[in-house]
């Protein structure tokens, strides 16, 4: 059994996916196992149904997208991922088939961790590898639960991606470079406070840029503040620079007076934020900054976009900032999320050292705190 995260977007219209590189991450661990003669059972949730069916995201497009990939017939087991005919789908499984099980998240008992889900899938094979880097930092049958009642390893992007990141942590190529962006301050707090004794700078857009200004005293508008946080950002700011950690914030901005496509649009000093305009980019300025910091970096970790990026308008600082790292002759390392999808719709994935499936795993990692699902895997058992 092999749990992958074939999470991937879907088209709101037509329910075609619209980016298949996870389906393409989990690929190497496949085909090693076909190679093998494994009877292969592959396992993921998509969406977030609650625990009941929802019929625009069952697994059948990706079934048909691994079934192109690999060149051979995936079948998706009827109705459910655990039951009779299911048990009856596995019997009937040759050396090399492949069979997907219907998404997990149809049933209540896989976000539960209920021990009779978790004892049922396991009941459906003779080994566990979990493939899964973006899921590993939920507490879900699949993830855990499985690993109680049968041997279980990591599959080879599992692998890859912490040791990517432990690299990262532990011996970076320096200058090295944190490129930071996205909308909360909080969700990157540990990050920040686990690598601020590693990097050399520290590179903040994004809509969290906005607390930061506002913890200078800065007038930010109507942008989003976390003013639960303006202590902490005050205190990175204070330690980055006993640090010597060279931190930069924006120094211009794009401001608009709605978040939508037809929006009024100035660029203006980080110092001249209009009341009731709100930060949507940064601006060439700070573009500029960022891009002269990061060319002299030997690592680079990006995760979080710099701005509003499902607008056109407001994605020039995300999409400058994406063609620089692609140009770098550095190890660029891309946490996951919104920031790999920019990259991968530029067509730049193949240019950056690594591209992280996880967003929230890659940024628990690095915040130092331990993946549920990676804790449990015999490889990590010490």
């Amino acid at each position: 059994m092999v749990r992958a995260d074939f999470n991937v977007p879907l088209d709101e219209a037509s329910g075609a996916i619209t980016d298949d590189s996870r389906i393409r991450a989990t690929l190497p661990t496949i085909k090693y196992l076909i190679e093998r003669k494994a009877r292969v059972i592959l396992c993921s949730h998509l969406g977030r149904p609650g625990g009941k069916v929802v019929e625009k995201l069952r697994l059948a497009p990706v079934a048909q997208r691994l079934s192109e990939l690999l060149g051979q017939k995936v079948e998706v087991a009827p109705h459910f991922s655990i039951g009779p005919q299911v048990e009856k789908k596995v019997e009937s499984l040759k050396e090399g088939d492949v069979l997907l099980l219907e998404n997990l998240r149809f049933q209540p008992g896989e976000s539960e961790n209920a021990p009779a889900f978790a004892q049922a899938l396991a009941g459906l094979a003779d080994m566990y590898v979990n493939d899964a880097f973006g899921a590993s930092h939920r507490v879900h049958a699949s993830i855990v639960g499985v690993a109680n009642y049968l041997p279980a390893v990591a599959g080879l992007l599992l692998e890859k991606e912490i040791n990517v990141l432990e690299d990262i942590l532990a011996k970076p190529a320096h200058p090295f470079a944190e490129l930071a962006g996205g909308a909360k301050v909080s969700d990157k707090i540990a990050v920040f406070e686990n690598t601020l004794d590693k990097v050399d700078c520290l590179l903040i857009g994004g809509g969290m840029a906005a607390t930061f200004l506002k913890a200078k005293s800065y007038e930010v508008g109507s942008s989003l503040v976390e003013d639960d946080k303006l202590d902490f950002a005050a205190k990175l700011l204070k330690d980055a620079a006993e640090r010597g950690v060279h931190l930069l914030l924006p120094v211009d901005v794009v401001i608009a007076d709605k978040i939508t496509a037809e929006a009024e649009v100035k660029i203006v000093s980080a110092e001249e934020i209009l009341p009731n305009w709100e930060i949507v980019d940064i601006g060439p300025k700070t573009i500029t900054n960022f891009s002269e910091e990061l060319r002299r970096c030997k690592t680079v970790f990006w995760n979080g976009p710099m701005g509003v990026y499902e607008i056109a308008k407001f994605a020039q600082g995300t999409q400058a900032m994406a063609k620089l790292l692609a140009s770098l002759k550095a190890s660029t390392v891309v946490g996951g999320g919104s920031t790999a999808e920019v990259v991968t719709a530029m067509k730049l994935a193949d240019k950056m050292t690594f591209v992280s499936t996880g967003g929230g795993a890659s940024l628990r990692f690095l915040g130092g705190k331990k993946l549920p699902g990676v804790e449990v895997l015999l490889e990590w058992k010490g």
